[in-house]
């Protein structure tokens, strides 16, 4: 399958749906232009989650596709809002000596956003055994006897968030280990 006949189908998916998401998010959001962002997001994650020598998108419901896409986001983008806002809470309880400048206030928010795509990008498993090992400072025995796994399933469970971890920094997956 050329390129060209994978942009066609996407084009052809983006002129036929791209108004009819775009208004879809501009009700639940109450702004057009918070819906344009989203819902230009929405194609582009179908975009990239497509490889490029993949078939033309011929879906048999594609708003019920786009749709799924845009509650994604839509969970995504109040997520990070909550999270901002209880960290602006915190800094607001602080005394103005201990106020943070603006540059370590940006590095703090980037910082919460890259632990939040960590942690919602791990199993409920992994997370907890991640969670319990960084903030409880839990043994790996005591993290299995609390999921109810083995030392070495927990052992497992951390390794995948530190590579989870990895490849949402750099954005590429951890080279393979040599022989």
């Amino acid at each position: 399958m050329s390129a060209p006949a994978i942009d066609d189908s996407l084009q052809v998916l983006y002129r036929s749906h791209h108004g009819w998401l775009q208004a879809w998010l501009r009700r639940r959001l109450g702004c057009a232009e918070d819906a344009a962002d989203l819902a230009h997001d929405a194609f582009v994650r179908l975009l990239v989650a497509r490889p490029p020598q993949a078939a033309p998108v011929e879906m048999k419901e594609p708003r019920a596709y786009l749709t799924t896409v845009a509650r994604g986001l839509l969970i995504d983008r109040f997520r990070r809002a909550d999270l901002e806002r209880a960290y602006l809470a915190d800094l607001a309880a602080l005394p103005p000596a201990l106020y943070p400048s603006p540059e370590e206030q940006l590095q703090a928010v980037q910082a919460l956003r890259a632990l939040d795509a960590l942690l919602a990008s791990l199993t409920p498993k992994t997370r907890a055994a991640w969670l319990h090992s960084r903030l409880d400072g839990m043994t790996h025995a005591e993290i299995a006897a609390q999921l109810g796994v083995s030392v070495p399933r927990v052992r497992q469970y951390l390794a995948t968030a530190a590579r989870r971890g990895y490849e949402l920094r750099f954005g590429a997956a951890l080279p393979a280990a040599s022989a």
